[in-house]
């Protein structure tokens, strides 16, 4: 019998810390050999002059999910998760939505249904509560925590979605107790509807406005609130999304200050900006996402900030709304940007997108851009190591690089139910080729190879906070002084 099922032969091995010539080998899934030379196997791939990686793991991303209006996105868990493959991802963490009124047994439920018999990668959840009734903090999440998902979500805007502060702190509290991860949607709500009103007042309706109807005024104070809402009672926080220098300062400073608090950004706002929503009639509305794109000067700033170490995570907050009558269009041909989907893909190009202005143009490591497309997230979600590195015993999830390969970005070449991609036109190097999940080639060569349905749920660990803060001293912890009982 032969020692491996396959051998990848003659590729770079890169993972978040190391850069090494290995051959790779695979056996039942799992990774089983590291060494130079390695025979004797089913089937081998020849990486020669090509990287081989961990797979992706996309952890931000929504996925057949009704948004709190009611408009679903257009890709479900078959062609999300198609998408997110040939982008060289090999997790995926999209959202669990609960609307009010909705019981978190019968939220899981509706999602593991529709995830269950579509993914082609394997997946989690996180969970967005939107409704924390006693019956939620005291049952359903515990019992969802019970069932492997680690992590929660809860947004500080959007009337239908938003909780108060009161009731932030409850979640936070109950997932600080059972070792979950909180995660925030961080604007000001009040501050976005007025200047809100006092635009359409006026009839500044078309799309550039969004961006100035979101300021990162508003981002900047809830993230400050955020900041002190966890901290006040020693929960971790990490903070989805963040697109201005003033938010990305607020995460910076939390760091440094020891406390558990983690950053976020996204493609959009590396390689977008504002002027992009001011497009050619109704184009720009494809631009519309909250928080909204920004501007050069910011575009640098995160990158100072990525470079730095602030962000723990880079994901594509992918949110597809297609750009007609069931998408962006649902109101009319022209609507004002109050009444358009927020959202736009990107699971695809998530990866390529940071390979090429990142490690080509030499913004950051090889070993970071591990790190910022994998290892992070496996790390941070309960996922680490089966997941997001190449290491003895873990899972054979791997991406095989060519990074010496040119591609033009176009709508018709990417995989997902879209029907444009905010990237047109780019001109990117640097492509996975063959993407790995479990031993078994899912991607080759542009073509696929897995079966609907062949993900499998991955049960999460609670987040382990040990490595990334100080401990928090007593005294800048009023609510803990008086004891746990005040916290129940």
């Amino acid at each position: 019998m032969d020692a491996f099922d396959l051998i990848i032969q003659g590729g770079t091995v890169a993972t978040a810390s190391d850069t090494f010539r290995a051959d790779v080998g695979i056996r039942n899934g799992k990774i089983t050999a590291l060494a130079d030379n390695l025979s004797g196997a089913t089937r081998t791939i020849d990486a020669t002059g090509k990287l081989v990686l961990p797979g992706g793991i996309e952890s931000h991303a929504h996925i057949e999910q009704e948004s709190a209006t009611g408009a679903m996105t257009s890709d479900d868990y078959y062609t999300g998760s198609v998408s997110a493959a040939f982008g060289g991802n090999t997790s995926i963490i999209p959202f669990a939505a609960q609307h009010r009124g909705q019981s978190i047994d019968d939220v899981l439920d509706l999602y593991h249904s529709r995830a269950s018999s579509k993914s082609v990668l394997d997946y989690s959840f996180h969970l967005i509560v939107s409704d924390p009734t006693q019956e939620v903090l005291t049952k359903g999440l515990p019992k969802a925590f019970e069932g492997g998902i680690t992590s929660f979500k809860v947004f500080m805007t959007y009337d239908k979605m938003i909780v108060s502060d009161e009731q932030m702190l409850d979640i936070l509290v109950t997932a600080r107790e059972h070792g979950a991860l909180t995660m925030v949607h961080a604007e000001n709500n009040a501050m976005i509807k007025w200047m809100v009103k006092r635009l359409i007042d006026r009839g500044y309706t078309k799309p550039p406005y969004h961006a100035v109807s979101h300021p990162a005024a508003a981002e900047a104070e809830a993230i400050s609130r955020g900041i002190a809402l966890a901290s006040y009672v020693d929960a971790p926080l990490l903070i989805v999304h963040v697109s201005s220098e003033a938010g990305a300062n607020l995460v910076a400073d939390a760091r440094r200050a020891g406390k558990k608090i983690f950053g976020e950004t996204c493609p959009q706002y590396l390689f977008l900006e504002a002027d992009d929503l001011d497009r050619e009639g109704a184009e720009g509305l494809k631009y519309v996402c909250s928080p909204p794109l920004r501007n050069k000067q910011t575009q640098e700033d995160l990158w100072r900030h990525l470079q730095a170490g602030t962000f723990h995570l880079y994901s594509s907050d992918h949110a597809p709304y297609r750009f007609d009558e069931t998408g962006k269009l649902s109101n009319g041909p022209n609507p004002p940007f109050t009444q358009v989907a927020n959202g736009m893909p990107g699971i695809e190009l998530r990866a390529p997108l940071l390979f090429h202005h990142g490690v080509n143009k030499g913004r950051i490591t090889l070993n970071q851009f591990v790190a910022y497309t994998s290892t992070n997230a496996a790390r941070l979600f309960g996922m680490h190591p089966e997941k997001g590195t190449i290491a003895i015993g873990s899972d054979a999830d791997i991406a095989i690089w060519d990074p010496a390969l040119t591609r033009t970005i176009t709508a018709d070449g990417m995989h997902d139910n879209m029907d444009y991609t905010p990237f047109e036109g780019h001109s990117l190097t640097g492509w996975p080729v063959t993407v790995l999940s479990r031993g078994e080639i899912i991607v080759d060569q542009n073509k696929l190879y897995a079966e609907r349905g062949r993900g499998q749920f991955v049960h999460r660990r609670p987040f382990d906070p040990v490595g990334y803060s100080s401990p928090t001293p007593p005294e800048m912890n009023p609510a803990l002084n008086f004891g746990a009982r005040l916290l129940d």
